[in-house]
């Protein structure tokens, strides 16, 4: 159960709004050709077409050298993601782009239609959103000390900044109960497991009996998620988390395994250093959704842009 990012919402309103306003627009190019190569990664005319398109969409300035630049940068981050090991997976991609679609009163397939009609298309889409959603990882290994920590000095300096008091947060002990679905089953049974699972909600012993009670039932399995800030729940399950009690169980969700739910093991409020630095790149997450410029992250792409091979068509 991997956190959200919220980078999806930052761009939502413009996408739905201007995509079902703009069946006019002219489509990518239908033959492509290659237009730049970056460290012998081909970009072609289509894959600029379509940036320029999706720039429309964001009602951003479209000129094809801004689509040729981003697309540049694009290719950069791909490849530095992989190099680190940054990457989301498909299926979190998957996921943030199904959640987007709904928040908008669409579908997967709609969604599609719109972006089809608007020239950019569901694989280019998807390719933004893994691109945005995995470069603040490379961003936070790279200038947030290791594995993405902030320094020591970093972190006494933004509590100087907050008059130099640690910022007080919850902390969550979490426990996951999945009532997993076979995929080819999911028809037929989900009605079932939806029923078994919020019957099970009543009788759950508590995070220490939780296995031994999943023992007793069908298809079962426990997980433990361990110690989780306010600040890193996802957003799926944060509203029924913030719901539920010490010692209970949120609501159930369907989710691709099947039916699930959280156990609140403990909670309680803390303010010692990790969770002064949640808070912090909590905070600092919500500057860059707000339109806010990363200095690292420029900072970061300058450098590769600096060592890479680009070759212009």
């Amino acid at each position: 159960m991997g956190g959200i990012h919220s980078v999806v919402r930052g761009f939502a309103a413009a996408i739905v709004a201007g995509g079902l306003m703009m069946a006019a627009l002219p489509s990518a190019q239908a033959a492509s050709q290659v237009a730049v190569v970056v460290n012998d990664v081909p970009i072609t005319t289509g894959d600029i077409a379509k940036r320029a398109a999706f720039l429309r969409l964001q009602r951003q300035k479209a000129s094809k050298d801004t689509a040729r630049q981003q697309m540049i940068d694009e290719v950069l981050k791909r490849a530095e993601i992989a190099r680190i090991k940054a990457s989301v997976s498909a299926s979190e991609v998957d996921a943030a782009v199904n959640r987007f679609a709904s928040g908008n009163k669409m579908n997967a397939k709609q969604l599609g239609q719109v972006l089809d009609q608007a020239g950019v298309g569901m694989a280019h889409f998807k390719q933004y959103v893994a691109v945005q959603m995995s470069w603040p990882r490379a961003v936070g290994a790279r200038y947030g000390g290791s594995n993405g920590r902030m320094s020591p000095a970093d972190l006494v300096k933004r509590m100087m900044e907050n008059g130099g008091n640690k910022p007080v947060t919850t902390e969550y002990f979490l426990q996951q109960v999945i009532f997993v679905i076979p995929e080819s089953k999911r028809k037929s049974i989900l009605g079932k497991r939806q029923a078994e699972a919020n019957a099970s909600r009543a009788n759950f012993p508590g995070c220490d009996g939780a296995k031994a009670y999943a023992a007793t039932m069908r298809d079962v399995s426990i997980r433990t998620l361990g110690r989780l800030m306010a600040q890193e729940l996802p957003a799926d399950w944060k509203p029924l988390i913030e719901k539920a009690g010490d010692g209970l169980t949120t609501g159930t969700r369907v989710t691709e395994k099947g039916v699930e739910y959280l156990a609140i093991c403990k909670k309680r409020q803390v303010s010692d250093d990790l969770a002064a630095e949640i808070v912090f790149r909590a905070e600092d997450l919500g500057k860059k959704d707000s339109g806010a410029e990363d200095p690292n992250s420029q900072k970061y792409i300058e450098d590769l842009r600096k060592k890479a091979q680009i070759l212009n068509k």
